[in-house]
């Protein structure tokens, strides 16, 4: 399956989903005037690679620096999506950067990985200004 390749704007989010590599990233901020119409194309992706058979690994690396309440349930349904791959077998990595000082988008991170049960889930701190 072809990469998604989508650059990032003042309001949405750089998407690079390497489908051939199993790696996944969205950099920037998250805060689209239309959630659906940014984000369905990108659930219409990964929905699709993940029903192509197979094994390996998959690795998602989230950069957001902020992402307004509507995006953080278009992550929520790409969590899930990746949760149901793990729970199925696939190894799956989701790893939650944020800014060493960044408290709040700590926190939210560790609200997602407690809905998460067989992804492993990493928060990984950045230097400040380490985050595109």
């Amino acid at each position: 399956m072809d990469s998604l390749n989508i650059p990032a704007t003042g309001r949405t989010p750089g998407v690079a989903f390497d489908f051939a590599a199993g790696h996944l990233r969205l950099t920037g901020e998250s805060y689209p005037d239309d959630v659906a119409a940014f984000f369905g194309p990108v659930f219409t992706a990964l929905r699709a690679w993940l029903a192509e058979p197979g094994d390996d690994p998959i690795t998602f690396d989230m950069e957001l620096l902020y992402f307004n309440s509507s995006s953080a349930k278009a992550l929520m349904n790409l969590f899930q999506m990746l949760e149901a791959a793990a729970k199925a077998g696939r190894p799956v990595t989701i790893n939650w950067c944020h800014e060493e000082n960044d408290e709040s988008m700590r926190e939210l991170g560790e609200d997602f990985s407690e809905d998460l049960r067989h992804v492993a889930f990493s928060l990984r701190n950045v230097p400040a200004g380490g985050i595109e």
